[in-house]
């Protein structure tokens, strides 16, 4: 079976070198980017398979970063970075990141949280398809493909994070079903007991931001105040 890659992105040496030794060492193979720049073009001709990716580079920030990948793909993305205040963690959690690493760390806690990102994953996918008697899911004019991990409307790629994709899926699973919060993140969540309590309303925003950017008059998600979402039937 062939490795899977990761892109690492840091323009500390020591600390690139450190993520690079430590996820060669689980079997990976590693890319290496020192600027966002560079990191972009090796994602495009590469296509690594997870990103691992520093917020303070020297060209613009991984926030800048990531927004650009989450236009056209949902591969994973930790954020590595010195920053902890919650406004930062929160901010990277509502561009799509689906995890956030701060330094100093420890290499174990890392490549921990890169296989359970990737195990989680390949399990969602496959529970999704088994569930559903089928590898699709189809709702209206909404459409997710649970092997290529892809949502559309109107057959139009949404370019969806890991957890708007996980939230929408909840929703077309069980059209009109009003979620509570908390039922979202044990649904969706990897680790939802640490999660912040506007994580769900945050990325909410986001998955409604991205389906109105291609049908402004298009909102299938219906807030129940108070209480959670839904999904219009």
């Amino acid at each position: 079976m062939k490795a899977r890659s990761i892109l690492v992105v840091d323009d500390e040496p020591s600390i690139a070198e450190t993520v690079e030794y430590a996820l060669k060492t689980e079997g990976f193979d590693v890319i290496l980017a020192e600027t966002g720049g560079e990191a972009l073009s090796l994602f495009q001709e590469k296509r690594p398979d997870f990103i691992v990716l520093d917020v303070g580079l020297p060209d613009k920030t991984g926030f800048d970063v990531c927004r650009e990948i989450r236009k056209t793909s949902e591969v994973p993305i930790l954020f590595l970075t010195a920053r902890e205040s919650e406004i930062d963690r929160v901010v990277g959690l509502e561009i799509g990141a689906d995890d956030y690493v701060v330094k100093p760390f420890s290499p174990r806690e890392l490549t921990a949280r890169v296989h359970a990102i990737l195990r989680r994953l390949e399990g969602r996918v496959k529970n999704g398809a088994e569930g559903s008697g089928g590898s699709h899911l189809e709702f209206g004019r909404l459409h997710i493909d649970l092997e290529r991990y892809q949502a559309e409307l109107d057959g139009k790629n949404l370019g969806l994070s890991r957890y708007e994709f996980g939230l929408l899926k909840v929703f077309l699973e069980h059209p009109g079903r009003v979620y509570t919060r908390d039922q979202l993140m044990e649904l969706v969540w990897d680790e939802p007991e640490t999660a912040l309590d506007r994580t769900v309303d945050a990325h909410i925003k986001t998955l409604r931001g991205k389906i109105r950017e291609m049908e402004s008059d298009f909102d299938p998600i219906v807030t129940h105040r108070g209480i959670g979402y839904s999904l219009k039937e």
